[in-house]
């Protein structure tokens, strides 16, 4: 199945809310350490609500060292504001790993560079990028979407 993967989030109600959406899809979470709040953040238990307890997550020391256990395997596909792939054209895989960046600043070339694939999210110029919890919503679904896993609902 299909993995979230949050590279040094920062904003603990982004994060919960990405729970919340994992834990609703039987996705799972994985985070990439540092993180900008400690996991026993009111913010992030708040945003979370009553479902951690139904979420799958993993906090990983290192983007390496995820990828060297729980991502071995897998084709990890980062996501940007303005480069790659669109979503709505992109081929997902049920051993996908979807890669976001933080909250200020995306994902660092040098990290992008570990992606075997690259997906955005159409937007108009008027912006320069949507919300965390939201871009992992659409790109999550289109997913689900794509791989058939929502018709076992």
């Amino acid at each position: 199945m299909l993995h979230v993967v949050l590279y040094h989030p920062e904003i603990p109600p982004n994060t919960g809310n990405v729970a919340r959406l994992c834990a609703g899809t039987g996705t799972r979470l994985q985070l990439i350490e540092p993180l900008g709040f400690s996991l026993d953040d009111k913010h992030l238990k708040r945003a979370g609500l009553d479902y951690w307890p139904h979420v799958d997550v993993a906090v990983w020391p290192s983007l390496d060292a995820y990828l060297l256990e729980d991502g071995a395997g897998r084709r990890l596909v980062s996501t940007s504001a303005r480069a790659g792939e669109p979503v709505q054209r992109f081929a997902f895989s049920p051993r996908d790993s979807l890669l976001f960046g933080p909250e200020s600043c995306g994902l660092p070339a040098d990290v992008q560079a570990f992606a075997e694939r690259h997906v955005r999210i159409p937007v108009r110029d008027c912006i320069r990028s949507l919300n965390l919890s939201t871009s992992v919503g659409i790109v999550l679904y289109a997913a689900l979407t794509d791989i058939g896993a929502l018709d076992a609902w």
